[in-house]
This record gives C-alpha cells, structure tokens and sequence, in this order.
C-alpha cells in the first residue's frame, strides 16, 4: 500500500521540523563554524538495524543546502551490524550540523520501525502468516510509519479511513448486528456507485465469526482478542472462504503461537505505536 516517499506531506513533514529547529538560525553552528569550511563525514548504525528512511535524510539535507552530498553505502531494508557505515556525507560543516539532528531524527525512528518490525515478520517465518501494521502512528507521520514498516518485511494495513471499510464493534454496536451492519455499507456504495473496496468485519466471538461469514460482500474477517484455541477454532470454520486476520494484545512472546494457527494475517499495533529509534551518529571529520 506505502511503497514510496514521493508525496508533498512528507517534504512539508520535513519543513516543519527543519523550522521548528531551526527557527531563526542556528546561533552555535553560525558562531563556531566557518560558512565556507567543507568536511566528510560518516553516519554510522551504533545498533544492529534494519535501515529505513535514507530517502528522508536527502530531503532534509537538501531543504538545508543543496550543496550537500549523502553517498549511501546501504540500501534500504538491509539489516546492518553495530559499526556499519550507512553513508559517506561531504559538504559545508555548518549546514551538515544544522540539519542533523532532524535527518536523524526521522532515519532513527523510521530505522527503529522498520528494525521492530523485521523482528516480528521472522517470528513467524514458514507459518504463512503476514503481519500487518495499524493506524496505530505517530500523527503526521502515517506515510513514514507505514513505508517503515514495508522496508521491515511487514505489510501495510488500510493507510487510513478512505481505502478500505472497517466494521468495527462500535459499528455493530450503532446497527444492531453484523448483518445489518454489513447491509448497511453495501447499500451506501450500491447508492453513490462505489466498487472495489475492500470489506473487513471485526469479530468477538465464534457467532459473530459465523454471522459475519452469512453476509455477502465481505472479504475478511477480524477476530479481535480471540484466545488461542478459540482462534484455531475460528480459522476451521472460515474454512478459506475469506480472509483472516488476528489483532489485539499480540506480542513477540505470542505471535508464533498465534501464526501456527493458520490465519493469514496478524496486525500488530506495536510495530508503530511503541517502536524504539535506533542508535545512529553522524561524524564529521571523517
């Protein structure tokens, strides 16, 4: 679903955090630092990582000074060991420290996405399954999140409210049921003349399981909270008529349990929502 950063959000995303930095100048680098003065200089991976983000780091760089030159020596979604020189800069020594703390900022967090996630995806490594991020992001930052998450091995979810139909329990809860919940959805695109889009019903319980498989239209179902063996349970009765999926409360510790069940999907909230940023340094002088 994210496959590429080429989107205006992300070089606004940029700019607001180069200017909230920034502000009216940068008052140490522009006292201590000559503005003609050219260095080299290295980003160096502190952690063992799965690299996301470098795209990013050129836009802010670029918005900084154009004069700027970022030498990759890591391709996006490689994993790197602690010592690994992700890329090889050159340029105005105070630019490069005016922008980096932003660059790293947005490499760290992508990075520590991407790297939370390649831990989960080889959790469950020859079970089928395939996990999934959430809406569960750092606000703004959805495109980021999710393009993380991609370059982890994982794969994106609905991006947001307007591409996919989710039937959650407050839904239900507004119609009454499932079934006319389902109804419902069907009516309003059979109304304005909308196709293609993908159907999901989240389910509690086995009956909710066995309503939402009675309706026509949709095309996967979400057991929310299932315990394991209720789980296992539910994936028998949907039987490959449609989708599934498992959410809620999965963790690393349960996520191979939860996989070796048979569902095809599992989206994990964490991948996003409780990511660590890795430990990345910018040197100059080398």
């Amino acid at each position: 679903m994210i496959s590429t950063l080429h989107d205006r959000s992300v070089l606004r995303l940029v700019q607001i955090a180069l200017s909230e930095d920034i502000g009216s100048g940068d008052l140490t680098s522009e006292s201590l630092v000559d503005s003609k003065e050219l260095v080299h200089g290295i980003l160096l991976a502190k952690e063992r990582m799965v690299l996301a983000g470098s795209p990013v780091v050129g836009l802010a760089f670029a918005e900084v000074d154009r004069g700027i030159t970022c030498d990759w020596q890591v391709s996006e979604g490689s994993i790197v060991e602690p010592s690994t020189i992700l890329a090889h800069l050159h340029g105005h020594a105070r630019t490069l420290l005016t922008a980096e703390r932003t660059a790293l900022n947005f490499l760290q967090r992508m990075s520590g996405v991407a790297s939370l996630t390649r831990r989960y995806v080889e959790l469950v490594e020859r079970t089928g399954a395939t996990i999934l991020d959430t809406r569960k992001t750092l606000p703004g930052w959805r495109l980021l999140d999710k393009y993380a998450v991609k370059q982890g091995g994982g794969e994106n979810h609905r991006a947001g409210l307007f591409d996919m139909v989710m039937i959650k329990d407050n839904h239900i809860a507004a119609h009454g049921s499932i079934s006319t919940a389902v109804s419902a959805v069907l009516h309003h695109f059979d109304v304005h003349g909308i196709g293609g889009v993908q159907i999901e019903v989240e389910t509690q319980t086995l009956d909710d399981v066995s309503e939402a498989l009675s309706c026509q239209g949709i095309s996967r179902i979400m057991f929310d909270n299932f315990p394991i063996t209720t789980l296992a349970e539910a994936v028998k009765l949907v039987d490959g008529r449609v989708e599934t999926e498992a959410s809620g409360g999965i963790t690393m510790e349960t996520i191979r349990e939860v996989a070796e069940t048979g569902v095809q999907y599992i989206s994990v909230g964490a991948l996003t929502h409780s990511a660590t940023a890795v430990d990345i340094s910018m040197d100059l002088g080398r």
